[in-house]
């Protein structure tokens, strides 16, 4: 990688940091009365506030885990599960989250057997969620510093072990910065699109293909979580977690 290359992730990452900070105007008074009317079980009340929030496009775990807390009290378990997985997504090791979207889908009709994963999937999923995307662009942006201190190091001194240690490190010290580069752009990618779904129809047939008159598959119901594969006009076709695929309309879900 030569000294464009890592300009250009410089630049990137300093701009991607910059754009998040400044994207992030939160409607605190709504956010405040929200949580007052929560705090004396006015959870109708809290909801409304929390949703308005949501509705002009403000994005932040927390203000989605307490929409899901205030769905859950009122007993609307699908928005509960949404707002919980929204909130997931955007901080993944967060043990409260976790464990509400547990309690929540204990509540819901299906309980789907989930494929074992492979050990590499396994190991790179547990790495990619220990952080948010703001935190993998700081890292990224961490080890970008280091190599380039380590890089001065090897360029300017004529001592033959500091010169090594800073070729060598600083060799190092890029393949991270690519590596966690490629980590804070894919969490970003994952967080902005709607690649899974819950159900929020009561009950709804998966088909074999888009159009109400193709073949039933099996039977789906609220609060589901769906992965979404295709769309095509008005149909989404989906899979669930025990591998099974099939067909959707989209009215009958909500992306996450």
């Amino acid at each position: 990688m030569n000294l464009k290359h890592l300009k250009f992730i410089v630049v990137f990452v300093a701009a991607y940091s910059l754009t998040s900070s400044l994207c992030a105007s939160i409607p605190e008074n709504k956010i405040a009365q929200g949580n007052t009317y929560y705090n004396a079980a006015r959870y109708d009340s809290a909801m409304i506030q929390y949703q308005a929030v949501v509705d002009v496009g403000y994005e932040s775990s927390g203000l989605f885990y307490n929409l899901g807390n205030a769905y859950f009290k009122l007993k609307d378990i699908p928005s509960a599960i949404l707002y919980y997985e929204k909130a997931k997504k955007l901080d993944p090791t967060d043990e409260d989250i976790l464990r509400n979207i547990d309690v929540a889908n204990n509540l819901i009709v299906d309980k789907i057997d989930q494929l074992p994963r492979i050990f590499f999937k396994a190991w790179w999923d547990s790495i990619y969620n220990l952080f948010n995307a703001d935190s993998w662009a700081w890292i990224s942006l961490s080890f970008l510093m280091l190599s380039l201190i380590s890089i001065f190091f090897y360029l300017t001194t004529i001592t033959l072990w500091i010169k090594k240690t800073g070729f060598f490190s600083g060799l190092i010290l890029i393949l991270f910065t690519i590596i966690s580069f490629g980590l804070a752009s894919q969490r970003y990618y994952y967080t902005k699109q709607a690649n899974e779904a819950i159900i929020f129809a009561p009950t709804i047939t998966v088909k074999s293909s888009p159009g109400g008159s193709s073949v039933d598959l099996f039977v789906l119901h609220e609060g589901t979580k769906v992965a979404l594969l295709d769309e095509v006009i008005g149909w989404s076709k989906i899979k669930i977690s025990n591998g099974s695929v099939g067909w959707l309309p989209n009215d009958s879900f909500k992306g996450i």
